[in-house]
């Protein structure tokens, strides 16, 4: 990260931390090989943890007066089945449909919250293990947001593109969602096919790509926010008065945590509510 016995510069730190921990350390800017390891890991262990959160409300859930917990879950239960009534009318599909709104709110909030940590501390703690295991602390990295990476939002986005595919074959049978995508929105002409299917595809693309991208740019600007913040912290600790930038830190900090509460909720229902939406799309006929 910088040379031994200097501190890293402000653009050495920030490319420190924005360095995933990878499977290999030779990586173009597109390389299907490489697997960010700290995505999936902690992408993994928050999914395990969403899943253990909501089954344990459910099997502590009682009838009479609901504790603090399970009043919450209960008030995000309602939230999501509410959103889901009034844009999926098919009942039977609500009952997979809802859940899994519920898991990806859940999800993507555990996910985006890993902001509101300390910038260097799981890093440093890393660093530390890494280092004891005889390697190179130097070049240890770890990032620990996964929606910040966008092969994770982008999975995500995939993984709910699939989903409105599957719905569009079981609502409208495959011949029907064949015959909707060289038919739609233009009309069934014989001479508009090519014309309807590629719109259909653009539409796809257009929906997935968007869908992945707007949780990635806010929360990557998110994480380089907090950067910056921690490196006036750094610059309050080498600086001659030290007084008022120590305390500029602290403020910058707490005020841009409070908000960005706000930001990684309205990004997880935003991607829960959009989820809703074109699983809904996928049930229309046109």
């Amino acid at each position: 990260m910088a040379a031994e016995g200097h501190a890293p510069s402000a653009g050495e730190y920030i490319r420190h931390h924005l360095q995933h921990l990878r499977s290999t350390e030779q990586a173009s800017i597109i390389d299907f090989s490489v697997v960010n390891l700290d995505s999936v890991v902690w992408s993994v262990l928050l999914g395990t943890l969403t899943c253990w959160l909501l089954w344990r409300a459910a099997r502590s859930a009682t009838a009479g007066v609901p504790g603090r917990f399970q009043a919450a879950v209960e008030m995000l239960v309602e939230m999501v089945d509410s959103q889901a009534r009034g844009i999926i009318h098919n009942a039977q599909s609500r009952r997979l449909v809802a859940p899994l709104a519920l898991t990806v709110f859940v999800w993507i909030f555990l996910m985006n919250a890993m902001d509101l940590l300390p910038v260097d501390l799981l890093p440093w703690l890393w660093t530390q293990l890494y280092g004891a295991a005889g390697h190179d602390p130097q070049h240890a990295y770890l990032r620990v947001v996964p929606t910040a990476d966008l092969s994770t939002t982008l999975g995500l986005s995939t993984s709910v593109l699939l989903i409105c595919v599957f719905y569009n074959v079981k609502i409208k049978g495959f011949g029907g969602w064949v015959h909707e995508l060289f038919t739609a929105p233009f009309g069934s002409h014989p001479l508009l096919y090519p014309v309807n299917f590629m719109m259909q595809m653009i539409e796809f693309a257009a929906k997935t790509v968007s869908h992945g991208m707007r949780l990635f740019g806010n929360m990557y600007a998110g994480e380089l926010i907090f950067m910056l913040i921690a490196l006036m912290g750094g610059a309050a600790a080498l600086s001659l008065p030290g007084v008022l930038l120590p305390i500029g830190h602290v403020i910058a900090g707490t005020m841009w945590a409070i908000f960005h509460i706000l930001i990684i909720t309205l990004q997880a229902f935003i991607f829960m509510m959009l989820t809703l939406v074109y699983v809904g799309q996928a049930h229309d006929a046109h």
